[in-house]
């Protein structure tokens, strides 16, 4: 399957609007601006996008002051508002969450990273409190559960501090079942750009195909990109993309990275992610949206756009 508007569940769990582009519709990038204080690094910017659509609305959960999680509400991916916190967390290291939608139990589950460990936290709604279950994995960051068309899930992950792409299957969203493995390393020059890094995973399928979207370089630089890999199984083994980087600096654009991926009813794609607001070596940080396809060859493409008149996501 394909994450579709509805989340990671077939589309007839949630009533699904239509979503198209249309002529005349119009959005520009960034999307959503905010300046937040962290601990360490100070002033910077909110980051590390993973978006979910329930009941009409997009949920977007960011990176922000590495404290916790706050939501931000939107009808469009364009336009957003600020919800409320939705987990917070006694460390200092709240990092790149993912929130999953359970169809076993309608419930909705956040995979945080916290001080370099994974865990997970579940609440009865999109916007609810998310309560700590525990952690799943140490030394990881980057945390993104897929569920595939045969109702099993997987965990994938960065290995800290090797940056390596690593897969914990599940036996469902809170247990896991067997070891983890690596699937991918830093290995390509645009991936060493700054700091030898593979990470930020987005799983999707597409035409019986896993592609394995992730972020390479140095998260903080203007070299920081994305990147994807395909393989016949979730579990691999992959294999990158030749034209990898498929989203890269350059026309006013820095750094693109960590994305999250939507797909609407009538087949279009929507990467929604962030860049960085400036050329220069820093965690202040924008959140973007542009939209994705695939060649006749199952060839994944992307532009990365930053001030320019776009065609936007309409829901009818």
């Amino acid at each position: 399957m394909f994450r579709t508007v509805c989340g990671l569940v077939l589309a007839a769990a949630f009533a699904c609007p239509t979503a198209s582009t249309r002529a005349g519709e119009t959005y520009r990038n960034p999307v959503l601006v905010e300046t937040v204080v962290g601990p360490v690094q100070g002033l910077m910017g909110i980051g590390d996008p993973s978006v979910l659509f329930y009941r009409g609305r997009y949920y977007l959960y960011p990176t922000g002051d590495n404290h916790g999680y706050d939501v931000y509400l939107s009808a469009d991916l364009v336009h957003w508002r600020k919800g409320p916190r939705v987990f917070h967390s006694a460390g200092s290291g709240a990092w790149a969450p993912d929130v999953h939608f359970n169809p076993a139990d309608r419930k909705f589950y956040l995979y945080y990273t916290v001080d370099g460990r994974v865990g997970v936290a579940v609440a009865d709604r999109p916007d609810g409190t998310f309560i700590d279950q525990g952690v799943l994995v140490v030394n990881a960051i980057d945390a993104d559960m897929f569920l595939d068309d045969d109702g099993r899930y997987y965990l994938y992950y960065a290995r800290y501090p090797d940056f390596a792409i690593c897969v914990q299957p599940m036996e469902d969203a809170v247990r896991k079942k067997g070891e983890a493995f690596k699937l991918i390393g830093p290995d390509q020059p645009w991936e060493k750009k700054g700091e030898a890094i593979t990470e930020a995973p987005w799983m999707m399928r597409h035409n019986g195909r896993y592609y394995l979207l992730y972020s390479g370089g140095g998260a903080n630089t203007r070299h920081y990109a994305i990147g994807y890999a395909t393989s016949k199984s979730p579990l691999g083994p992959f294999v990158k993309y030749a034209g990898n980087p498929v989203m890269k600096e350059g026309n006013g654009v820095f750094g693109p990275g960590h994305c999250s991926v939507i797909g609407t009813p009538d087949g279009e794609f929507w990467m929604i992610y962030h860049q960085k607001e400036d050329a220069s070596v820093n965690w202040k940080r924008i959140i973007c949206i542009d939209r994705i396809w695939f060649d006749d060859k199952g060839a994944l493409h992307g532009k990365a756009t930053r001030g320019t008149l776009r065609p936007a996501l309409v829901t009818h």
